[in-house]
């Protein structure tokens, strides 16, 4: 027997840029509700919504990190992880080297 009312998780998909701001135009002209849009486009309603508040930012008409802020953010946060991670590696090394030489 299915389990009533639940759905199964939709895969992650990946949309081109181009795709991302043809929806954003549609949902701001104004005569389909942004949930329209999206069910049209077989898309997410939050999906849609994320991409007019993104553009918004980038725009300048809403406050928040604008896309080229957000990829800044997430690459020193990589980087940021991966000097943490040298950095214990050097202690590890530094206190092995320590105990070698006693």
């Amino acid at each position: 027997m299915e389990s009533m009312g639940k759905k199964k998780p939709r895969p992650r998909r990946s949309f081109a840029s181009e795709f991302k701001a043809e929806i954003v135009a549609l949902c701001r002209q104004g005569d389909r509700s942004v949930g329209q849009v999206a069910k049209d486009f077989d898309l997410t309603e939050t999906a849609a919504r994320e991409w007019v508040r993104q553009a918004e930012a980038d725009a300048g008409e809403r406050d928040g990190l604008t896309s080229s802020e957000r990829e800044e953010l997430a690459r020193l946060r990589r980087e940021n992880t991966r000097l943490r991670q040298d950095v214990d590696n050097l202690k590890r090394a530094s206190a092995f080297f320590a105990n070698e030489s006693r």
